[in-house]
């Protein structure tokens, strides 16, 4: 798999992103809004009649582009609704990039919103299209789904069940602690190992604190040419590189899949990093932000992304190396398991932070001179899935 890439032909010069959490005093219409006069510059170099087009992610808040162009009151521009299962405000981040790197548009806007606490939508029951009865996983709950990953992973490098819990606990446990550390996250308090390990169980040996929140939220990304970026902001975030695989969903019943990988992340981490010119993503990435659905799952994407050798996330994650003062922060904000999830809005909430992070503007959670960073998003479950993998940086390569 590979592509020819768009590496430093687009940059990112204002973002947005609301609080995440339960909104009941904010509709969807209200959120964007807010996120997107965050995104604009303050100074006014950039308006709304500045942008060109618009692409809007949204998994149940909107059926169409109209869910963008009332709420901001555009008239008639283009507006591309897009949806892809939980990568879908990293969709609308690609689409829109993509379209200022063609020169179809000189000015983009991205926009991801989603107000699941309205919708009743609880993260264990949903919907599923019609099939033919061999993607026998869709029957299951997410949770269900992706708490098969830890007893596959203990079963193939033997490792033993009791150190896995704790790599579990140590995943939520930090991002809790990340999380304590953002205004705008949906949970902000640290919690004890103790209290993730008795919580309830959902499923397998998931408990309620090895599940991301279920949120209300959104978040936008304003995008020019890479050329144009100096005019607009004096820290623009370049793109490096944009990856998006779609899986043939075989995992039910191929023999050779073990649960202990997603194939798509592979795909779309190698071409990425191909992209973006990167060799050895461990120590040339300043952070990343993934998409800890649940908690071993961030443990898995530690080795498809490239950080980890095959057998070892678990132990180097109880090392603390993907600590916020671990040679490699992995989701500094909080993540999925504390930011919160509203699925249109967490692709673009990942390149929030590496904004913040690249123009000296996380707060508390600021890391040295971050340079690089990476996110990842993935839509789906074990077996059959979507994975989107951005690389973006502070500075157009040399």
């Amino acid at each position: 798999m590979s592509s020819n890439g768009i590496r430093d032909r687009v940059a990112v010069v204002g973002m947005g992103c609301t609080a995440f959490g339960e909104r009941w005093d904010k509709s969807a219409d209200d959120l964007v809004i807010d996120a997107v006069q965050e995104c604009l510059p303050a100074d006014g170099r950039l308006s709304l009649a500045d942008v060109d087009a618009y692409w809007l992610g949204t998994l149940g808040s909107g059926q169409s582009g109209l869910a963008l162009s009332r709420p901001l009151g555009i008239d008639y521009k283009p507006v591309t609704r897009v949806e892809n299962y939980c990568a879908t405000g990293s969709e609308a981040f690609r689409n829109a990039c993509y379209a200022v790197a063609s020169g179809a548009y000189d000015t983009v806007m991205a926009v991801g919103v989603e107000k699941l606490k309205d919708s009743g939508f609880s993260g264990l029951l949903r919907a599923d299209p019609p099939a033919d009865g061999t993607a026998s996983e869709l029957s299951l709950t997410a949770p269900a789904a992706f708490s098969l990953l830890d007893p596959a992973y203990c079963a193939k490098y033997g490792v033993d069940p009791n150190d896995m819990r704790s790599a579990m606990t140590h995943v939520a446990w930090k991002n809790h602690i990340n999380g304590s550390k953002n205004d705008k996250a949906q949970f902000r308090k640290e919690v004890e190992r103790s209290t993730i390990e008795g919580a309830p169980k959902v499923a397998g040996r998931l408990g309620v604190f090895d599940c991301s929140g279920v949120s209300d939220g959104a978040a936008c990304a304003l995008i020019v040419r890479a050329e144009d970026a100096l005019n607009y902001t004096d820290t623009p975030m370049y793109v490096k590189g944009l990856s998006l695989a779609a899986g043939p969903m075989r995992g039910a019943v191929d023999p050779a899949y073990d649960f202990t990988t997603f194939p798509e992340v592979v795909h779309s981490a190698r071409d990425a990093y191909a992209q973006a010119g990167i060799e050895d993503p461990r120590r040339e990435l300043s952070l990343a932000e993934v998409h800890d659905c649940f908690t071993p799952t961030e443990i898995v994407l530690m080795e498809d992304l490239g950080f980890s050798d095959r057998g070892l996330a678990w132990k180097e994650m109880l090392a603390g190396d993907f600590d916020s003062d671990g040679s490699l922060p992995v989701n500094p904000d909080g993540g999925l398991k504390s930011f919160g999830h509203p699925v249109g809005a967490s692709g673009l909430r990942m390149l929030y932070e590496c904004w913040l992070q690249f123009s000296g503007r996380a707060g508390r959670r600021q890391l040295d001179d971050p340079r690089l960073a990476l996110t990842h998003n993935l839509g789906g479950r074990p077996g059959g899935c979507v994975s989107f993998v951005s690389v973006v940086g502070n500075a157009p390569s040399r």
